[in-house]
């Protein structure tokens, strides 16, 4: 090989590793958006309806929004914001008060990646089979493997310029060419493929260990199909009606057979809502889930009357937190003001219902590092200095993690 072919060789094989490093920044940015907008705004937000929050489809061209800067102070402290913007007081006013958990942990480039994702979100794959439509999710499994790869293209590559300049330099001093090692028996081969498969056992192996007893995505089929779209979403009832517990102690507790009948024994076909599928995307026969209900109840249609043969409904739990943790749904309803969307998701979007949280220890922090206290109840009058602070100007809002919500015994005892 003369110098000139070696030499065009290794700027080709240069032009391949530049190349792909700036893919993997082009699509590590685009996958940022969208992790970071299903980790911090799907809760409460989508890009073309109203869920918690307002729809934020087109939103820059809306109130203050096409200035970046005021944007990146709304995001990080909106309760400071609020407070100069006539359109932002507007706006939490038609949100009943409720306004945007801050999130000052977000640097400017990170909500630039939400903001495009938000303007140009990946177009949605019609589903197969009719009604399985699913909640697009945070996935980088996809990106990993092209780093993985990339990665792996790099390192062959700088190998094989370095043995190619290695080979210009023997040529030069006269020094004649070896024959080379199969790959097999190359030592710096045998050990590159060592760690890198040490590294990928201790990758699955903390994994596995983190994610015991987690359950994310954990959609059980109950004895009963309960759609909360149709009952929570379009017919608009009340968390509170059947979760009476949840505004009131510390479990939100699971509604009687009797709570179901105060509706059912009117309601006794489903004729009106839209169709009803389950996750494998088998349709589902809306009044005969009816009938299986006054099988419970022990409802005699006929005489209209209870029979006295009824039984408790045994439904599938779904959200379960160890037995040494501590959790108060009153605390964080009541006091804390907390959406149910907060830890469970869209509910009002959901046929059969999922975890959508992890429900784990660093979800809990996280969550009290920048969620702010409503300190205007009375409750909160014992902590003086931090409404003196207030008073002064010296900060704008207190979280749950200043007020002790990060030590060990609020959750544990």
């Amino acid at each position: 090989m003369s110098y000139r072919s070696t030499v065009k060789a290794i700027l080709f094989r240069l032009s391949i590793v530049v190349f792909s490093c700036f893919f993997v920044v082009a699509v590590a940015s685009a996958q940022e958006g969208r992790a970071i907008f299903n980790q911090k705004c799907a809760t409460c937000h989508a890009l073309d309806k109203k869920v918690v929050g307002p729809p934020l489809s087109g939103f820059e061209s809306k109130g203050p929004w096409s200035d970046r800067q005021k944007l990146y102070e709304w995001v990080r402290n909106p309760f400071a914001f609020r407070e100069k913007d006539a359109y932002v007081q507007n706006l939490i006013k038609e949100y009943n008060g409720v306004v945007m958990t801050g999130n000052a942990d977000l640097t400017d480039a990170q909500i630039d990646a939400i903001v495009d994702y938000i303007n140009n979100p990946p177009v949605a794959k019609k589903p197969d089979t009719p009604g399985e439509q699913k909640v697009p999710e945070s996935d980088n499994t996809l990106l990993f493997g092209l780093l993985t790869l990339i990665l792996a293209v790099i390192a062959l590559t700088l190998l094989q310029v370095n043995s190619n300049l290695r080979k210009m330099s023997d040529d030069k001093e006269g020094i004649p060419a070896q024959e080379p090692v199969p790959f097999y028996r190359n030592k710096m081969y045998i050990a590159l493929t060592i760690i890198a498969l040490f590294v990928l056992g201790g990758y699955l192996t903390i994994q596995g260990a983190v994610g015991l007893g987690r359950q994310t995505n954990y959609e059980p089929e109950q004895p009963i199909y309960y759609s909360h779209k149709v009952h929570a979403g379009i017919n608009q009832i009340s968390c509170l009606y059947c979760h009476t517990g949840a505004q009131q102690g510390k479990q939100a507790l699971i509604p009687s057979v009797n709570v179901c009948m105060n509706c059912h024994m009117a309601v006794n076909e489903y004729t009106k809502g839209p169709d009803l599928y389950k996750a494998d995307g088998s349709q589902v026969n809306g009044t005969a889930e009816i009938k299986k209900l006054y099988e419970y109840a022990g409802w005699d249609e006929a005489t209209q009357s209870y029979t006295g043969k009824g039984k408790p409904i045994e439904w599938v739990r779904i959200h379960n937190l160890p037995d040494h943790v501590y959790f108060n749904h009153s605390q964080h309803v009541v006091v804390g003001e907390q959406q149910c969307q907060t830890c469970h998701g869209n509910i009002t979007e959901m046929d059969e219902v999922k975890q959508f949280s992890d429900l784990s220890m660093g979800w809990c922090i996280n969550c009290h590092r920048t969620t702010k206290v409503q300190f205007d109840n009375k409750f909160y009058s014992i902590y003086e200095k931090f409404h003196e602070d207030i008073r002064n100007k010296k900060i704008d809002s207190v979280t749950v993690e200043m007020i002790g919500g990060l030590e060990c015994q609020k959750c544990h005892y």
